[in-house]
């Protein structure tokens, strides 16, 4: 400790992928120099078309390495409905990675992925029932004291004041309940391409134990949404002994790189007793960051 992540998401590689946004998020994630880069799914736009997951494999080559990614429903073929039904991950494990479970571990801290995208939805998701046992397994051997963060594409709930009532995760409770049973401190998303920090309490007042919720925008698509309309933005967070510090960071044309326009501290509750607070800069309205995690 300290860690830091560079979290993105929600790529999509073809229309409408901003090019600007994608060169600028190269050169600032070398200055940056995170630990490790995590891609919580949409790699392309449209999974039909290979040219889209060979830009895909080009941007990821150009990023710092180590990295964790996962698959988001649009990494799942639209229009070529037998591979939709039958084979809907054979182009992610093809292009990106055979390892729909990836984990990645550092002393004191362990980072799992897992996958929420299948093709018998458009833009839905789910944590089928092989899915939930492989996180139970990763969990399960973990110490009781590691960080533990969880990565998918699909949310479980909905920011504040969201007006697109897009798909979640289809088991979310039960998905909440997995993370509360294991005290995962910490659950990284995408898909709805807008920044938020929360926690699970707020959607499950009754959990045990309240897991933050850290969900990044899309980095590098013009379809952001909200308050992040036409922008691009990623998370930068920071892991230390007592909890995460999390920088939301934005880019648009007018702008020169990805900049910090908000902060959240997130403290683990055995160390600070709990108290949840935010600290947001002049200018700026933050995400809500209400439930407190522990048990």
């Amino acid at each position: 400790m300290p860690f830091r992540i560079l979290h993105i998401s929600d790529i999509h590689t073809g229309p409408p992928f901003n090019p600007a946004a994608a060169e600028r998020l190269i050169v600032d994630a070398h200055a940056l120099n995170p630990d490790l880069i995590v891609i919580s799914g949409d790699f392309v736009q449209r999974a039909d078309f290979s040219r889209q997951w060979q830009a895909a494999c080009e941007l990821r080559r150009r990023l710092p390495q180590p990295q964790l990614v996962v698959a988001g429903n649009h990494d799942v073929p639209l229009f070529l409905l037998h591979e939709r039904l039958f084979r809907p991950l054979d182009r992610y494990r093809r292009y990106i990675t055979p390892d729909l479970n990836p984990v990645f571990t550092a002393p004191g801290l362990a980072v799992i992925g897992a996958c929420t995208a299948h093709g018998w939805t458009i833009d839905g998701g789910r944590l089928n029932r092989d899915q939930m046992q492989a996180l139970r397994n990763q969990l399960a051997g973990l110490a009781a004291d590691t960080y533990k963060v969880v990565v998918w594409h699909h949310p479980v709930g909905f920011p504040p004041a969201y007006r697109r009532k897009r798909p979640l995760v289809a088991n979310a409770g039960e998905a909440m309940q997995l993370l509360a049973e294991f005290a995962v401190d910490l659950l990284l998303c995408g898909h709805l391409h807008l920044s938020f920090v929360g926690n699970t309490r707020d959607f499950l007042p009754e959990l045990r134990h309240g897991t933050y919720i850290v969900q990044s925008g899309t980095t590098t698509s013009r379809r952001g949404y909200g308050d992040e309309h036409g922008a691009n933005t990623c998370n930068l967070i920071t892991i230390e002994a007592d909890g995460a510090r999390v920088q939301h960071l934005r880019f648009d044309q007018r702008s020169t790189g990805f900049q910090p326009v908000a902060e959240h501290w997130l403290p683990r509750p055995n160390t600070t007793g709990g108290d949840h607070h935010h600290v947001t800069p002049a200018n700026r309205s933050s995400s809500r960051t209400s439930g407190v995690a522990g048990g």
